[in-house]
This record gives structure tokens, C-alpha cells and sequence, in this order.
């Protein structure tokens, strides 16, 4: 009897419990009326809210997914750029005719006669132009125009003009290293490498070397070897110019 008594009573509470919705649905929180899905609901509730504000919303589906700007109409900033170009290329610029693309059907004009383009490596356009007598005439003209002038030697070098290194070096004999002059001193070679640092070229210290009364002397330390030339400077090139 107790048993009975218990199933009776929860089946009558099993009545009374609402229903549990369906977890693909939903339910307004607003108005507490079920929908089918999300999607749904957001549609009727878009619908809802444009009837009461007067609006008319297109039709589902009318309205692409794909994002704005990308290939959904033609008047993107890219496709605008695009044709403007092929517009651009299309027109000649200067003459402002249509441009008609080349191919081997179509091959481009032939340029005849035109100002700045020589003709004379076209043998059809100068024989169209002049006989070979009149070719000939011209040349004939054109040699006859020709101004020859005989070399003439320039002459000895003026008076004293100071110190030449090319004359340096061809008189010279022995090579960079070979201690020919004395030079008295310490730290000979720290010195002349500070001293040498004002010349911007190992010539430009030669040449003044000789003319402070080098080789023999060397007052500004240029030479600390002794071997006649100033700051590594190098008769070697000078030599073998005369010798080829």
C-alpha cells in the first residue's frame, strides 16, 4: 500500500514539472516564447523590432557572408586601381590613340624616316634614298673635311721646376729596403709613420722629401731606412712604364 501511495505521488509531480526545452533551442529571456535555434531567433527579433520601427529588412540569404571589400563588388579600391592602369595603358600618351597590342599576327610599324633615327645601317633605306654614286660623293665630301694634325715634341722641360719623382726613379737603380743613406736616431720608425700621415699620398711625401734636400737629408723623418725613398713610396711602377 506504501509503495503504491509512492508511485502515485511522483507521478503526479512528474505532471506538474514543466517541460525541459530542447538544448537546440532557445528561449526569449525577454518574453519567455521558445525558438527553434539562435539563428532563428535573432532573425524574428530583427524582424520584430523593424516592423515596430517602420523598417524593412531584405529578404534571408540576400546579403553575402563574405566581409566588405573583398571581390563583392566591383568598385573595390584594388579593382578601381586595376582599371585605371589597363585604361592607362590602353591610350598612347602622346599621340592619345588606342594602343594595339603586338603579336606575331599583328607585328608593330615599321619606323621609316623618322627625326633622330639614322637610317644609314639599312642598306633598302639608303638605296631608296641615293644612288651608290650619290653614297659615294658623300664620302668623298665628308674626307675631304677631315683636319690632320702632325705630333710635335714638346720641347725641354723649363728651367729648375724643383723635384721630379719619375726622374727619381728611373735614376735610381736599387730596390725599397736597401739602406743607402745614414740616419741617426730613436724610434726612427714611429716617428716617420706620424710624419707620414700628413701626406695624403706616399708621392706627395717623396716629392717633398726630395725637396727638403733628400735622399741625403732627411729633416722631417720620412726615411727612416734610409734607402732614399720617403714614407714606403715605390719606384718600381715608374721603372717598368719606360721598360714596356
Amino acid at each position: 500500500m506504501r509503495v503504491t501511495l509512492a508511485v502515485v505521488v511522483l507521478a503526479a509531480l512528474s505532471a506538474c514539472a514543466p517541460a525541459i526545452p530542447d538544448s537546440r533551442a532557445g528561449v526569449d529571456p525577454g518574453t519567455g516564447v521558445g525558438f527553434g535555434n539562435s539563428q532563428d531567433y535573432l532573425r524574428q527579433k530583427a524582424e520584430r523590432e523593424a516592423a515596430l520601427a517602420g523598417a524593412v529588412l531584405p529578404p534571408a540569404n540576400s546579403v553575402s557572408a563574405m566581409p566588405p571589400g573583398v571581390g563583392t563588388s566591383p568598385d573595390t579600391e584594388a579593382e578601381r586601381l586595376a582599371a585605371d592602369t589597363r585604361a592607362a595603358l590602353a591610350v598612347d600618351p602622346v599621340t592619345g590613340r588606342e594602343m594595339v597590342p603586338a603579336s606575331p599576327s599583328n607585328p608593330p610599324p615599321a619606323v621609316l624616316n623618322s627625326a633622330g633615327i639614322s637610317q644609314e645601317n639599312s642598306f633598302d633605306a639608303v638605296g631608296a634614298e641615293r644612288s651608290i654614286e650619290q653614297d659615294a660623293a658623300r664620302i668623298a665630301q665628308n674626307r675631304a673635311q677631315y683636319q690632320m694634325f702632325q705630333p710635335e715634341a714638346i720641347g725641354p722641360r723649363p728651367g729648375d721646376v724643383g723635384p721630379n719623382i719619375v726622374a727619381y726613379a728611373l735614376a735610381t737603380k736599387h730596390p725599397r729596403g736597401t739602406q743607402i743613406y745614414r740616419r741617426v736616431g730613436v724610434n726612427l720608425q714611429s716617428k716617420a709613420e706620424r710624419a707620414c700621415r700628413n701626406y695624403p699620398s706616399p708621392d706627395q711625401a717623396q716629392l717633398d722629401f726630395l725637396r727638403r734636400g733628400g735622399p741625403e737629408r732627411d729633416r722631417l723623418g720620412l726615411d727612416p731606412d734610409g734607402d732614399g725613398y720617403a714614407c714606403d713610396w715605390d719606384p718600381a711602377p715608374f721603372r717598368r712604364a719606360v721598360q714596356n
